[in-house]
């Protein structure tokens, strides 16, 4: 019965004062949707760049080339490309490469067991694609073997990828991105079959590249990829250096193992030791879960800052209550005077000043719930079912803490001093 009295007189407290206990749960409210909202931000975040990470290929490594040197490499380059460095070792300097030999002691069973597949990579610099009046320069040109695209994650929309024997035969196509094929034949052309020029090079279109999307700065799908041998004949001047070598683990759980085998392998071909290395292993499971903890740490620190706003809403929350015990005085008094015991005032004001955190809770879920629909600085959020309990119960918890000091300075009122109040 005591409950069922302090939430009707809860009820008719708050129906009294329509304004101010609905600017009261906007605190509340906004708190709560910041913290849904905020979360769902950082969550989106992460799953955004995973798929990134992902789409190049979790079980992926690269090698790239990089200058030696006691404990630092030099310049290293992005992916699929670098400019070599010197290694010192004692008084003798050499510049610092990659080659077909390296991919042959690394193709060795004994070598780098826990491999799948070895794929040499030649990036050809500043390459001009033309076909008809279409010309422009792709951001890639890769020259590689026919694994590469199993290695890298690349799918096949239409069309084929290029095969060993395409290699073997030194055959000139190219697999396109879309964003290739979309500069250079317009927007849903089909250039299967159509034959382009690559800085006056004749090669064939045989296929065109499934969309990875923009990473970063870089957008993925402005690429170009051709056998190797194709493209170290036409492109680079028949240059024996490769780029990069990209190495497919057999699964994400041997890409450390698969690392350590590479770096045994190099050193011992290159005759560098660890302080002199000339070479560097990208392990991209290793990005994948630092990505991921930082991004769980963004997360973390963006329902924290969320969280300040319910606090904020909370100190609103026992204002309010301590000008509504100040207003009903004399209620108060007379209550007291015909027999109410302090659990019933007490349960009076703790009631009502819970029922206004969790009405602005419940507004505040749906706001936060709807705001998460769209995409904020072009992060499309992901809700966490638990941010939308936690923010919940966090709130009726704010009013029932907020609301203790309130309630507790209304009991203690002396019934005859309540009443003489004017």
């Amino acid at each position: 019965m005591i409950a069922v009295e302090s939430l009707r007189i809860a009820v008719q407290g708050i129906l009294a004062n329509r304004l101010r206990s609905l600017l009261t749960m906007l605190g509340i409210m906004i708190g709560v949707a910041a913290v849904i909202i905020l979360v769902a931000v950082g969550k989106g975040s992460s799953t955004a760049v995973q798929q990134q990470l992902t789409s190049l290929g979790t079980n992926m490594l690269t090698v790239q080339r990089s200058g030696g040197g006691p404990g630092g490499f030099g310049g290293g380059g992005g992916f699929g490309g670098g400019r070599g460095g010197r290694s010192q070792n004692g008084t003798q300097s050499r510049q610092a490469q990659l080659t077909l030999a390296d991919i042959a002691a690394l193709r060795k069973p004994e070598n780098v067991p826990d491999a799948k597949s070895i794929n040499p990579v030649v990036q050809a610099q500043s390459v001009t694609a033309t076909y008809g009046t279409a010309t422009y320069s792709p951001s890639q040109v890769l020259g590689s073997s026919s694994t590469y695209f199993d290695a890298a994650n690349w799918k096949i929309l239409t069309g084929r990828a290029f095969t060993a024997e395409d290699a073997t035969f030194r055959s000139r196509v190219v697999v396109l991105g879309t964003t290739a094929v979309t500069n250079l034949f317009g927007e849903g052309a089909d250039p299967v079959g159509q034959t382009i020029q690559l800085s006056g090079h004749s090669f064939q279109v045989i296929g065109v590249l499934k969309s990875k999307g923009s990473n970063g700065f870089l957008d993925s799908d402005d690429i170009a990829i051709a056998p190797l041998e194709a493209v170290q004949d036409a492109l680079t001047g028949g240059v024996a250096s490769l780029s990069s070598i990209v190495v497919e683990a057999k699964s994400a759980g041997v890409t450390s193992a698969v690392e350590q085998e590479i770096t045994a392998t190099l050193l011992s071909t290159h005759k560098v030791t660890t302080t002199t290395q000339d070479f560097r292993v990208l392990n991209q499971a290793s990005f994948l879960q630092a990505s991921n903890a930082s991004n769980h740490t963004f997360t973390v620190l963006l329902g924290a800052v969320a969280a300040i706003s319910l606090l904020v809403g909370g100190i609103g929350v026992m204002n309010i209550m301590l000008v509504t015990v100040t207003e009903r005085t004399r209620e108060i008094g007379i209550r007291k005077a015909i027999g109410a015991r302090r659990v019933h005032i007490v349960s009076q004001f703790m009631v009502e000043a819970v029922l206004l955190s969790m009405l602005g809770g419940i507004i505040g879920v749906g706001a936060g719930l709807i705001g998460s629909r769209f995409k904020i600085v072009g992060v499309q959020p992901v809700v966490q079912s638990y941010s939308v309990i936690l923010a919940f119960c966090v709130a009726a918890a704010v009013g029932l803490v907020f609301g203790i000091y309130p309630a507790a300075r209304a009991a203690a009122l002396r019934p005859i001093e309540a009443l003489r109040y004017e």
